[in-house]
């Protein structure tokens, strides 16, 4: 799948979210990259040959004070070869892709992995 392509389901899946989620996500940038960095692998507890389809950098909105101000935006990074390595079809990976931008906006606002729904996970 090309880029844009893929960059246009990431796009549709974030604007499919919920009015008063999109609303909060300001200060926060969605990139696309190709794989995670054995870096990025082990921050989440992978090994490097597992994948990993989205993750979230940056500090929770939970964790935040009236003081945070004047940072970097946040960050969630969606892996385009390891999802589409997991996905058989185009269907699977909108699907994939919307799970994922869910799962990481969930981060963003301070849900924590164990309390997020397993169809999310």
């Amino acid at each position: 799948m090309t880029r844009k392509r893929f960059q246009a389901l990431v796009d549709r899946a974030v604007a499919d979210l919920p009015e008063e989620f999109r609303l909060r996500l300001g200060n926060l940038e969605i990139t696309l990259h190709d794989q995670p960095t054995a870096e990025e692998l082990a921050s989440v507890g992978l090994e490097s040959d597992e994948l990993l389809f989205g993750l979230y950098e940056g500090t929770p909105l939970t964790e935040r004070s009236n003081t945070h101000g004047m940072v970097m935006p946040d960050r969630i990074i969606l892996f385009q070869v390891d999802i589409e390595q997991a996905c058989a079809s185009e269907r699977e990976i909108v699907e994939e892709i919307r799970k994922t931008v869910i799962h990481e906006v969930a981060h963003f606002f301070g849900i924590d992995e164990n309390e997020i729904p397993p169809e999310f996970q």
